[in-house]
Order: C-alpha cells, then sequence, then structure tokens
C-alpha cells in the first residue's frame, strides 16, 4: 500500500524551509515532488530601486555561503555591459577569493556529509580545518562570511606580502589534511558503506535533467564553467575538472575532495603568478542599454545572472538562476527508488541554499492583467486557505 508522507517545510533534517512530498511504498520511496516559496525574499525586485554599486552588496547577501560568487557573477556581467576592462590584479585577487570560498565551502559540506552519515569526527576535522579557510579571508577582506571585495573595475581590497606568506603556510597544512580526506572518502568502510549506491544518478539522466557542479561531475560528467567558459583568469591557471563516475553521494564526496586538491594548486598559482599594477580601474556610474548573460562556476555548480540596463544608474531586471535551483529536477531522480532514512543525505549532497532557489511566482488578477501581491495580501491568502481545511482528516492533501 502506498502512502505520501510530507518532509517539512520544518523539520530537524533541514536547516532550511523546504517542503519535500514523498509517495512510499514501505521503505521505498516511488514518487517525490518539492514545494518551494517558504523564504522568498525578493532579491530580484529589490535589485531594480537600487543603483548598480549598491546592488553588488545586495546580490551579495543572496547567499551566505557563496557571497563572493554572485557578487563576481553580477560584477562581470555589469562590467560587459560597460565595456570596462578590469585591472588585470584585480582579476587574479577576485579568482583568489573564489578559490577560498570554493574550499570553505566544500569542507563544510563534507563536514555535513559526515555529520548525516553518523560519522561525527569527520564533521569535527572538516569544520576545524575550515576555520584555516575563514582566517584568511579574514586576513585579506576584514570579514569571514560577506567579503564586500568586488567592485567595478577591480576589487576593492589588495594583497600585500605578508598576506601572501601567511596564506601560502596555511595552505601546506590544508594539503596534507585534504590527502587524508581523499583517503578516507574512498576507504573508511562504514563512511563509503553508508554513501556507496545512495541517490544514484546516471549520466544520461544528469544531462538530461540539466544537473550543474559536483553533482553533474560525479555522474562522469567534465562540465565546469571554469573550463568551458572561462571568466576572470581562469584561462591563464593550469588546473584538471575533477570527476568521478560512481552517479551516487559517495561519488560526489569524491568530486569536491578532488575539487579541494585542485584549488590549492591554483590559489598557489595566482599568489606566486600574481601581476604588479593597480588592483581597479575607474567605473562610470551609468550603464548602456543592453543585455548581459553572465556565468560563474560557484561551489554548487553553474550560476548565472541575468541583467538587463535601460541608460540609468539603475538595472531594468536582474534574473539569478542559482545552481540549486538547476538541481532540483535531478534531486527529483534520486529520491525514486531509495529508501526514506536516504532522505537526508540525497537532499544534502546537492548542498543546498533554499534561500538562493526561492521565487515569486506573479498571479493574473481574475478581472485581466497582472498584478504583483505584497507579503501582506500573500499571508492573507494562506491564513484563509488554512481556515478551509480539516484536519481531522486521515488523507488530508496538506497546502505545506
Amino acid at each position: 500500500m502506498e502512502y505520501k508522507v510530507s518532509l517539512g517545510p520544518q523539520h530537524p533534517a533541514l536547516h532550511e524551509a523546504i517542503s519535500l512530498r514523498m509517495t512510499l511504498d514501505g521503505e521505498v520511496i516511488r514518487d517525490a515532488d518539492l514545494k518551494l516559496g517558504y523564504s522568498h525574499r525578493g532579491i530580484e525586485k529589490l535589485a531594480e530601486e537600487r543603483s548598480y554599486i549598491q546592488n553588488i552588496y545586495l546580490t551579495e547577501r543572496i547567499c551566505g555561503i557563496c557571497s563572493h560568487s554572485h557578487t563576481t557573477c553580477f560584477t562581470q556581467g555589469v562590467e560587459q555591459l560597460m565595456e570596462l576592462v578590469p585591472a588585470r590584479r584585480g582579476l587574479y585577487i577576485r579568482t583568489l577569493i573564489a578559490e577560498l570560498e570554493r574550499v570553505h565551502s566544500h569542507l563544510l559540506w563534507l563536514g555535513v556529509a559526515g555529520q548525516e552519515s553518523g560519522f561525527e569526527s569527520f564533521f569535527m576535522y572538516t569544520w576545524r580545518d575550515r576555520e584555516v579557510v575563514l582566517d584568511i579571508l579574514e586576513w585579506i577582506s576584514g570579514n569571514r562570511v560577506h567579503y564586500a571585495m568586488n567592485t567595478f573595475g577591480g576589487v576593492r581590497r589588495d594583497v600585500d606580502e605578508l598576506q601572501k606568506k601567511k596564506i601560502l603556510d596555511s595552505l601546506g597544512l590544508l594539503k596534507k589534511r585534504t590527502d587524508y580526506y581523499l583517503n578516507l572518502a574512498a576507504s573508511e568502510p562504514t563512511f563509503v558503506g553508508r554513501l556507496a549506491g545512495v541517490g544514484k544518478l546516471s549520466r544520461q539522466q544528469a544531462i538530461d535533467l540539466c544537473a550543474v557542479g559536483p553533482t553533474l561531475r560525479a555522474s562522469g560528467v567534465p562540465m565546469d564553467v571554469r573550463k568551458d567558459d572561462p571568466y576572470a583568469v581562469y584561462d591563464e591557471i593550469p588546473f584538471e575538472v575533477s570527476t568521478a563516475d560512481s552517479c551516487d553521494v559517495l561519488g560526489r564526496a569524491v568530486v569536491r575532495v578532488k575539487e579541494l586538491i585542485q584549488s590549492y594548486h591554483i590559489i598557489e598559482y595566482i599568489l606566486n603568478n600574481l601581476p604588479a599594477g593597480p588592483f581597479k580601474v575607474k567605473a562610470p556610474r551609468k550603464v548602456k542599454p543592453n543585455e548581459v548573460y553572465s556565468r560563474y562556476e560557484a561551489p554548487r555548480g553553474e550560476n548565472v545572472h541575468y541583467i538587463r540596463s535601460n541608460g540609468s544608474e539603475k538595472p531594468e531586471r536582474l534574473k539569478v538562476r542559482a545552481p540549486t535551483l538547476a538541481n532540483y529536477p535531478a534531486t527529483i531522480a534520486m529520491l525514486k527508488n531509495g529508501f526514506i532514512a536516504d532522505i537526508p543525505l540525497i537532499f544534502a549532497a546537492i548542498d543546498p541554499c533554499i534561500c538562493c532557489a526561492e521565487r515569486l511566482v506573479q498571479l493574473d488578477d481574475v478581472r485581466g492583467g497582472g498584478r504583483v501581491l505584497r507579503f501582506s495580501e500573500l499571508r492573507a491568502m494562506a491564513n484563509e486557505r488554512a481556515k478551509k481545511i480539516d484536519y481531522t482528516k486521515k488523507d488530508i492533501a496538506w497546502p505545506f
């Protein structure tokens, strides 16, 4: 007999609000669905009311883990609209921050994977090492979460010789620890036994469902925006795209550990080849009417910002497609035919950022035409819907 079960929007296994609806046959998931819309913040609409320079700091708050990903994606898109060539030293520093952010994001994810699989020691190891990366980011920018490094034409802060030495010294420890993690992820019996075969996503499924980032590369598809459509100075830096062919959660862990090693090589190359000169150039306040499609390889996968300008100091439209949103269809495929006990592990394997993926839908007015609903109206609609539900029924179709 099949049962319908909801997980969320509030649940101990979910750190943000989202609703997972599963059709179960015993312990096996026969079908799954996702419902969004619990934590929308209206950032795209807010961007239309702010200047381009203000929107750098607004887009930085789309996500706390990969804040530099969004500011870089937005900044390089606006620079294309401005027909502005950024300072080369600034691009190197921008790339340095990007890779440091990738390292801290992947270490965070590995800790979460350890926690979800019952390997608490692994969680403590990786989060301890993540502190080293956050300290480096604080040395450079003064901040551990939102670095506020990007500006049009380059970056806001330079990197001096003392900072370069401290970063290189810290990398030695991180490289040694990551080699240990790679061996652990590939050979520790309980960890491998818990992750192997869970959340299967074949190569063809990953391509058909447009998966991105480590989720895609763990299914054997070597796609990475840094290689396929280089931005910043990635076309000058030698590195390899990390892949795995196990097509499961274990493969996604292995890909992230491999990417950590590649990121260390990239960081060393940047610091040893940092060009002389200014770290930023002057940028205009207004942008010519045009549109641009900016791509960036965030730690979770391809991040996209579509920006349209109208010649004023404010963008006419900003559309953000975060990697979490792109990976949702693949997540549904990974959940199907899995066990209910694997749901937290499968869902965590895409490294979801729920707030990054939230969107507001505009409803058509019954009187004709479209309108934008205020938050108070949405809340009133939800309250009215809740009043009409008989919660005593056992076969109730929950609205959340």
